[in-house]
């Protein structure tokens, strides 16, 4: 018989992605979405992707617990694959409380219903973010790293919940995975799912995107006086597909556990990229010049981060497959579609 999973603000970049993979793993998906940064056209996309097999949407914003309730009334859910969250860095310092509000109580309101109706199985989406920066002579992160100091409320709200799922494994017998994000990007290879929002993007890779297209003006760009390889920032950033492919090894990894647990693991790629170096391999890609301006620093911004991948590959056999320049001529193909 096959598993009914619940998704939390599917239509959104990475839980379109999830459902593809989760359907075509002969999942039944159920999904949800308040419709606040994407659009029905998303559905459409992910059904052309999935040869127009059906699945089940519907508009529920997660402070709603009363429709919430419903959803669950209806299903009977094995897991829940949970993605709702605000997560721009500069806006959490600009409008905490709208932060603290959404992210905490949408992630309190869907624990609280899973615990009425004992669904206590969770793939949560959480961030590298969490971990406490250390000195760039020591940056090499790990799940045993310490945590909290965050430098900004949305990092802060991540943190937080990872805290009150560790609480619910206790005294819920919650079996969670909490899966640490290092910037996934990039598009599904069919060309009709890429991280495209209504807003004007927080994300780097859509941004370029949308100076490409003539969207927007320029590239933003936040100082070049960090001590990197070109003064702007670096991360590195994983292909979304080789990311659910992470989250589907994680989903049969935890359905082989017996007892209530709850397992972190860092995602990464060994693929540092800068900013001018993100938009100069673009420029490549499409073959023109992105235009970019330089401006002061963004509260909450830091120059690395970086950590050890060495336990998701040894315990879920989890590697990235896809090049980059694989990932931004996937980009590119949505675009041109």
């Amino acid at each position: 018989m096959s598993k009914t999973l619940l998704i939390t603000w599917w239509l959104w970049y990475i839980g379109s992605h999830a459902v593809v993979t989760f359907t075509n793993t002969w999942y039944k998906c159920v999904i949800i979405d308040n419709l606040s940064n994407t659009n029905l056209n998303v559905l459409e996309n992910i059904k052309k992707t999935l040869n127009w097999i059906e699945v089940d949407f519907y508009k529920i914003d997660l402070l709603d617990k009363k429709w919430l309730k419903e959803v669950f009334l209806k299903y009977n859910f094995d897991w829940v694959l949970h993605f709702a969250w605000l997560k721009a860095v500069w806006e959490s310092c600009e409008k905490p409380f709208l932060y603290y509000e959404n992210n905490v109580i949408w992630s309190l309101n869907l624990f609280e219903i899973m615990n009425e109706f004992e669904v206590k199985n969770i793939i949560f989406s959480s961030s590298a973010t969490v971990y406490k920066p250390k000195d760039l002579t020591d940056f090499w992160l790990n799940e045993k790293d310490e945590v909290w100091e965050c430098s900004n409320p949305y990092w802060s709200t991540k943190f937080l919940i990872e805290n009150i799922l560790r609480d619910l494994v206790k005294a819920r017998q919650f079996k969670v995975v909490n899966l640490r994000y290092f910037n996934p990007i990039w598009a599904h290879k069919d060309g009709y799912l890429w991280e495209n929002p209504v807003w004007i993007p927080n994300n780097l890779l859509p941004y370029i995107f949308k100076v490409v297209t003539w969207e927007l003006k320029e590239v933003w760009v936040f100082w070049s006086d960090y001590d990197t390889v070109d003064g702007t920032w670096v991360r590195d950033y994983i292909d979304v597909c080789d990311l659910i492919d992470w989250h589907l090894k994680s989903y049969k990894y935890l359905e082989n556990i017996n007892s209530p647990i709850f397992e972190v693991f860092n995602l990464w790629v060994w693929n540092w990229v800068s900013v001018m170096q993100m938009i100069l391999e673009v420029s490549k890609i499409v073959k023109k010049e992105v235009p970019y301006k330089i401006l002061d620093r963004r509260p909450g911004d830091l120059a690395t981060v970086y950590c050890d991948p060495t336990k998701a590959k040894n315990i879920l056999s989890w590697e990235a497959k896809t090049p980059l320049e694989e990932s931004l001529k996937n980009s590119y193909n949505f675009y041109n579609k």
